[in-house]
């Protein structure tokens, strides 16, 4: 009821807003005409559009400025919204924030759930800062999520502006109407806000939260005569629109109103045609003697043929179909079973094209270091399946397989999936995952992988249950595990390779708790003669080094900063990027090494980790981590020096606890590429659930994996 009482208020706006004496009478009878302009909350309302459902705020700037270089604040603000029924329009708005050392944030609720996105901007001065460029140099912007509700604007800065403060005081964010909004330099040098305080905004809103289907049976329902109910596409609720034929306020009992296109549209008819306005249309009547709809876009009106005319007519049309009926007799046959197996060619040859086919092909003609080729398959094509990211297989050996399947295919996915096709060939390690084949002749490309038991690391750091029987012995495996997997890949692998998103959604466990590495598809090769490679940044918010985000540089010391993350995580039991707690504890990687630093760490690490034997390694695995987190790629070890440190600690570990085999493992380093085989997936044209593999049966009899236990 309180919605609708909103409504009854938005109603009586629309007709203040038009200003004009015809509106009234699309108006609720006690609406009442204002002359200030309407509020939400303390927002100043520009505009409300009942029939699409949207309304137009002057939402405030949130800001942080600071009195001097040395970084004291002067001006800070958060600005919110918080009602319930309104919601952030994704297609109306970008979220901006503008300032050469700034990060901002829009927090908001998204199905009730919390939810966030950021923004980055930076620049050392403003030889680089354009007019109208907003790309995260002085200004940055990016798109907004559906159904964002409840938000809050956070503008913050990486070094209290003490660095720019002379050029760029202030770190600004704001949610603006597309084009309402355009950057210049002028904006950085502001003290405080010549910046609009506010912007305008576009909200989207509905009735209540129920569906059309819904509504119409509750005794609420106000969409009126002559009008249709709606389910809008951003948030709850449902709206009302006129039909075809009618205009009105469709919100109010009486509804639209018939349109008299006689009147409306001038000629609505044909000039020989008389007009008749009709409910929600009209009709066009042709004189004696014409013939046709008699409207302006249609056939119009026009003499009657004769009785001779039309026996020509039928005579030329039964002779036309008759020759017709004939020549489709005589080559329909040939044509086809023809035209059949053109089909199937031509499908199959789209699939190959369109999966990267060709520049698999290429990229491994080029590739003169891959020890051993990638052999494609032909196949036949696959029938319509289900969706899914990753499926079990089963082949006739009992041996269990993942196979990947993207839910969409456009160009980007597939460079991904040839690139992680490429890199694989470079490795043969225990702890990476073993890339068995792929397929290129259907629908979506499809790469088979080894099936890996045990589910992700993040699933066993951060599920309770699972978390507490992951002692310490087995969090330094697994953090053993994976540093000799990266060492391999930067300093064995025939050539270089930086995984670039090492996380823990990425580690895989098997029941014996050996960790693999997975998901190589924005990887790179670093060839011989090169220690860094310029790149669009790619990575995990948390886990992403920030000197390769600031230069765009990629090293293997970006693969170190993101190793360095796991590990907090696998010590601590914490997300990388947690909005739980204070501002100073949401980035782990500064919480841990402000923590160590402090000699606070056992303050902050998992309550059942620490025993009586263990303390020093733990304190020697924590001041490791510190090293790799550090800001700068050249302060940080190399990911060989780290495997050697951690595998010195398992030796003292095991030696510790009694254990016979106190001698180093060797990492696998110069074996030889795997020969990776893309395989023949066809199907029958009945579309059956079972796929044969290079000689190889896969049974897809089981449910698609859960992203976050693949298998992969």
């Amino acid at each position: 009821m309180a919605f609708l009482r909103m409504l009854f208020q938005v109603a009586c706006v629309v007709v203040m807003l038009s200003k004009m004496a015809a509106a009234a009478s699309l108006a609720k009878p006690s609406c009442q005409h204002r002359n200030s302009k309407p509020m939400l909350g303390n927002l100043i309302v520009n505009n409300i559009d009942s029939i699409q459902g949207e309304l137009e705020v002057l939402m405030f700037i949130a800001h942080q400025c600071y009195q001097n270089s040395s970084g004291v604040p002067r001006l800070e603000n958060s600005p919110s919204l918080r009602v319930k029924h309104f919601t952030i329009s994704n297609t109306k708005n970008k979220f901006v924030a503008i300032g050469c050392d700034t990060y901002a944030f829009l927090n908001a609720f998204q199905n009730n759930e919390p939810f966030s996105i950021g923004c980055t901007s930076t620049c050392q001065s403003l030889r680089n800062v354009f007019k109208g460029s907003c790309s995260g140099i002085g200004c940055c912007q990016v798109e907004i999520p559906k159904g964002l509700k409840n938000f809050t604007l956070e503008a913050r800065s990486y070094n209290n502006h003490a660095e720019v403060w002379d050029f760029s005081p202030c770190s600004f964010a704001f949610v603006a109407k597309e084009g309402k909004f355009k950057f210049s330099p002028d904006y950085l040098k502001n003290k405080r806000a010549e910046i609009n305080d506010t912007f305008p905004m576009v909200l989207d809103w509905a009735i209540g939260n129920k569906t059309c289907e819904t509504a119409r049976s509750k005794p609420d329902y106000v969409c009126g005569r002559n009008s249709a109910c709606y389910d809008p596409e951003n948030g709850d609720g449902y709206r009302c629109k006129c039909n075809k034929g009618y205009e009105g306020n469709p919100y109010l009992p009486h509804g639209c109103q018939d349109i008299n296109e006689c009147q409306v549209r001038k000629p609505a008819c044909n000039a020989t045609a008389k007009c008749t306005n009709i409910k929600g249309s009209f009709k066009c009547t042709c004189p004696d003697g014409y013939e046709g709809d008699g409207k302006i876009d249609g056939t119009g009106c026009s003499p009657k043929a004769s009785d001779s005319q039309y026996s020509k007519i039928i005579i030329i049309a039964v002779i036309a179909i008759g020759i017709g009926l004939v020549v489709l007799f005589v080559g329909g046959s040939s044509l086809y079973c023809g035209l059949k197996r053109r089909k199937l060619f031509k499908l199959k040859e789209k699939f190959f094209q369109q999966n990267g086919g060709l520049l698999l092909q290429q990229k491994l003609s080029n590739d003169r270091t891959s020890m051993q080729a990638v052999k494609i398959f032909s196949s036949r094509v696959l029938g319509q399946g289900s969706y899914g990211t990753v499926y079990k297989g089963l082949l006739p050996d009992n041996k269990l397989v993942a196979i990947k399947k993207s839910k969409f295919c456009d160009q980007s996915q597939i460079e991904q999936f040839i690139n992680e096709v490429i890199v694989l060939t470079q490795i043969n390690h225990r702890n990476v995952v073993k890339l068995l084949g792929c397929c290129l002749e259907t629908d979506m490309p499809l790469l088979v992988y080894e099936f890996i038991t045990n589910g992700t690391l993040s699933k066993h750091i951060h599920d309770k249950v699972l978390a507490s029987s992951l002692s310490w012995e087995k969090r330094l495996k697994i953090a053993t595990d994976i540093a000799g997997a990266l060492a391999y890949m930067h300093f064995s692998a025939s050539i270089p390779i930086i995984h670039r998103d090492v996380k823990p959604a990425n580690i895989l466990l098997d029941d014996n708790y050996l960790a693999k590495v997975s998901d190589f598809g924005t990887s790179r090769l670093v060839p011989l003669d090169q220690t860094q490679i310029s790149t669009l940044v790619q990575g995990t918010l948390g886990y992403l080094d920030p000197e390769y985000f600031h230069s765009s540089q990629l090293t293997e010391k970006s693969d170190v900063y993101s190793f360095g993350v796991v590990v907090a995580e696998l010590l601590t039991g914490k997300k990388a990027i947690s909005f739980d707690g204070p501002e100073i504890d949401r980035n782990l990687a500064m919480y841990f090494s402000y923590a160590v630093k402090e000699d606070r760490l056992h303050q902050i690490i998992v309550d059942h980790l620490v025993s009586d034997g263990n303390t020093y390694e733990i304190d020697e695995v924590a001041n490791l981590v510190k090293r790799c987190l550090s800001v700068r790629g050249e302060d940080r070890p190399t990911m060989k020096e780290v495997a050697m440190e951690l595998d010195g600690l398992r030796s003292m570990e095991k030696h510790q606890l009694g254990k016979e085999n106190l001698c180093k493992e060797e990492p696998d380093i110069g074996v030889t590429a795997p020969a990776i085989h893309c395989f023949n997936m066809g199907v029958d044209n009945g579309c059956s659930s079972t796929s044969t593999t290079a000689g190889y049966e896969i049974s897809m009899r089981t449910q698609a994996l859960k992203p976050s236990d693949d298998g992969r």
